[in-house]
């Protein structure tokens, strides 16, 4: 399920999006008013700002007369955009991330990181990290990569397969063949995988083309000081790497052109 290979740069690479989120304790200065020093720390690479208000699930509070339903408050999300939208920026008082679209290599991406969670240290001081979290979201096409007519089984690991790996029904004969798994990895890591085909969606518009989706979700939990959260994002990224690596066969190695 995990390879050892040595890393590689895809020229192909199919992922659709990368996002980091830190999660702290609550900062009510941050829900209180607008983050205009903040956003002027950033505001040069990220100049397009929106808010947004969103609703939260009442929670279900048991009570002598029964189970009541408790409304919860709005979750006020800063949102900061680069100017060609394909970096985000998202701040509430209870949590920083940075996603992007158009991901070319760790080393980009953790500089970009480290200028805006050094900005948000600095206005803001949180505490302590309570949860850091890497995700990586990889939407394979065969289309893209030429393999057209090449099964999904010829191209995924049997770990990652499930049923669709069976020999005796056809690939076109499932509606449906995903699988969700969670994971302890070393160190106190997990990660949350989802594997399978399925129907990807590009502005709002359904792509038609069945799509292999990778999707891996990966945290440390706890209590984590602030010095130490470099160390935990390279550590999630180096198991991220292994995942996609035990997952993938030679053959689709090879399409996504290494380099």
């Amino acid at each position: 399920m995990f390879s050892d290979s040595e890393r590689v740069h895809y020229a192909k690479a199919q992922l659709a999006e990368v996002v980091c989120q830190l999660r702290f304790p609550s900062i009510l200065r941050i829900a209180a008013a607008e983050p205009a020093d903040f956003q002027e720390r950033i505001r040069a690479t990220y100049p397009r700002y929106s808010r947004i208000v969103e609703k939260q699930q009442p929670k279900l509070v048991p009570t002598p007369r029964g189970v009541q339903k408790q409304e919860q408050p709005d979750v006020i999300n800063h949102q900061f955009l680069s100017e060609d939208g394909l970096r985000r920026v998202n701040l509430t008082s209870g949590f920083i991330s940075l996603a992007t679209g158009a991901y070319t290599s760790w080393e980009d991406f953790a500089r970009a990181l480290d200028e805006v969670l050094a900005h948000c240290i600095e206005v803001y001081r949180p505490a302590y990290f309570e949860r850091i979290g890497l995700r990586y979201i990889n939407i394979f096409s065969r289309r893209a990569l030429e393999l057209e007519n090449v099964p999904f089984s010829d191209l995924f690991q049997p770990a990652y397969l499930g049923l669709l790996g069976e020999d005796d029904v056809p690939e076109a004969a499932f509606r449906q063949a995903s699988q969700d798994v969670e994971l302890a990895l070393p160190n106190g890591c997990r990660v949350k995988l989802h594997a399978g085909p399925g129907l990807a969606r590009k502005n709002g518009v359904e792509d038609k083309e069945v799509k292999f989706i990778l999707d891996q979700d990966l945290y440390l939990a706890g209590k984590t000081e602030l010095p130490r959260a470099a160390s935990v994002l390279n550590a999630l990224h180096l198991h991220a790497g292994r995942i996609l690596r035990g997952a993938i066969t030679p053959q689709l190695h090879e399409a996504m052109e290494p380099q």
